[in-house]
């Protein structure tokens, strides 16, 4: 049976999602098969704290042929090896969620199970020391990972840190080159068609109509076509992630750029700070339940490295999804398909692998029920992974110095990751999702930063005599150290291959 193709794609929204979902489209598809169009308005600002990603976006950039460097250069862009914790599980205590495991298996068994077993005969050496990641960036050195699996300094990956402003405008630039059209415009109108409830128009405050066959809702926030058009819903978690206001605030750069950002908890939620070459973001997450915006302000901006850029902006959101990512012709993308606080830098990755799915998914006009199905499956299991790694973060926690989290210690958790607490407590394991965004190693970070250590080590590490065990295992952490030290300074790396005029 022949199936009329999608022929025209309007992305309603600019910034990060909505020119990464131009730039991938425009990439995948010709310009002759797909017309692809983008409105957008330069008086609506962009949220633009999604300043900190995950390795996947390399994949991003590889299938674009986006060169690296010339990326970094056009965003004032670092490198980022991880996230440092600060006074999570208890006041003082810092460990270190790094971009890479903690070395290769031994008998087919994860490392952390053989510093469990050493930790049981007394030795205090943190976790943390079998990072890689963790001690390239706490020397504040950097270098691109060689390839090859069985060599050991390729046992870390990388990430990027950068202006998401500037970000936008990079991709904007690939875009346009590639035939994407854009029009400025707010809209003002939506209009749905009558027999089926399906998108049928916009009109700008112009006046001008705008259709297509497929609309793709980057309108952040307010979800312009996939909510206030479609009425699609929203499953709200602010039981669980009760953070629903942010100030961000960029401040004056100090000292050079460090190679990982840094999640500081703070009374009522967390503060993030994130280098880039030409200043520092910084931002306070936080819940307006236990704490006014006077105050969070207050302890935003006492723990700023340098003077402030500008005044703190505000923003309100609710943690949670749409329930429905794909409703009829519109695909929500980036904040308009829902949010979670960026602890663990996941905005734009789960731009990335929506837009991914939409690629793998996509319809054509008779938009099948069945695949559109799929695609909400699909995207609802990855957000709530990712959901449940967020929480692991806060109720593990040892604090009981404010309301706040004494509230997360006692909280009742989704049955999903009470599961995975109730594995890892037994046997240092954690269950495998298809939609899995977090390998093992990062469960592993975050249990074990937190002071929850299972109750049993994999028996396998017991066929290691005591003494050849502790040799191997002092030995790992003088490769790592010797391999950090071969690097050279994050500053110096970047000098060489990707300093930024503005920096």
């Amino acid at each position: 049976m022949t199936r009329e193709p999608i022929r025209s794609i309007l992305v309603v929204g600019g910034g990060t999602a909505g020119w990464m979902t131009a730039s991938v489209l425009s990439r995948v598809f010709a310009p002759e098969r797909l017309a692809i169009t983008v409105v957008e308005s330069e008086e609506i600002g962009i949220v633009g704290v999604g300043e900190a990603t995950v390795p996947l976006l390399q994949q991003l950039h590889g299938l674009l042929g986006i060169d690296e460097r010339e990326f970094l250069k056009a965003t004032n862009g670092t490198y980022k090896l991880g996230i440092e914790f600060r006074d999570w599980a208890r006041i003082g205590d810092v460990f270190f969620h790094g971009f890479g495991d903690y070395g290769a298996e031994m008998l087919g068994v994860q490392p952390h199970h053989f510093w469990l077993k050493l930790r049981q005969l007394g030795d205090d050496t943190a976790l943390d020391d079998y990072s890689l990641p963790y001690a390239i960036a706490r020397r504040g050195r950097f270098a691109i990972p060689p390839r090859g699996e069985e060599n050991p300094a390729s046992f870390f990956a990388h990430a990027f840190h950068f202006d998401a402003s500037l970000y936008g405008r990079f991709l904007r630039g690939y875009a346009d080159a590639r035939g994407v059209r854009r029009i400025e415009g707010k809209i003002v109108d939506v209009a749905l068609r009558k027999e089926d409830g399906f998108i049928d128009q916009v009109t700008l405050d112009d006046g001008r109509q705008l259709g297509a066959d497929l609309y793709v809702d980057c309108s952040g926030f307010r979800g312009l076509l996939i909510e206030q058009a479609l009425e699609t819903g929203y499953v709200d978690w602010h039981q669980w992630l009760p953070c629903d206001s942010a100030l961000a605030v960029p401040s004056e750069v100090t000292a050079a750029p460090t190679p990982y950002t840094r999640s500081t908890a703070q009374k009522a939620g967390w503060q993030w700070r994130i280098p880039l070459q030409h200043r520092i973001g910084n931002g306070h997450v936080y819940s307006s339940a236990f704490l006014s915006d006077d105050q969070a302000q207050e302890i935003l901006l006492a723990n700023l490295d340098g003077r402030p850029l500008s005044e703190p902006r505000q923003l309100r959101f609710t943690a949670g999804r749409r329930r429905q990512a794909w409703n009829r012709n519109c695909v929500a993308i980036g904040l308009a398909a829902g949010f979670m606080e960026p602890l663990e830098s996941t905005s734009i990755q789960l731009i990335q692998t929506a837009v991914a799915r939409l690629v793998e998914f996509f319809p054509d006009k008779s938009f099948d029920p069945v695949m559109i199905a799929e695609y909400n499956r699909v995207t609802a299991s990855e957000v709530e992974r990712i959901r449940d790694f967020l929480i692991l973060h806060y109720c593990l926690t040892g604090r009981s110095d404010s309301d706040f989290w004494k509230h997360r210690a006692s909280m009742e958790l989704p049955d999903s990751l009470q599961h995975v607490i109730d594995l890892f407590r037994a046997c240092g394991k954690t269950p495998r999702h298809p939609e899995e965004s977090y390998q093992e190693p990062s469960w592993v970070a975050i249990f074990v930063g937190n002071h929850f250590l299972p109750e049993r080590h994999d028996l396998l590490v017991d066929s290691v005599p005591v003494d050849e065990l502790r040799r191997l295992m002092a030995q790992r952490r003088a490769e790592l150290a010797r391999i950090a030290e071969s690097m050279p300074m994050h500053q110096a790396f970047i000098e060489r291959f990707c300093l930024a005029e503005a920096a």
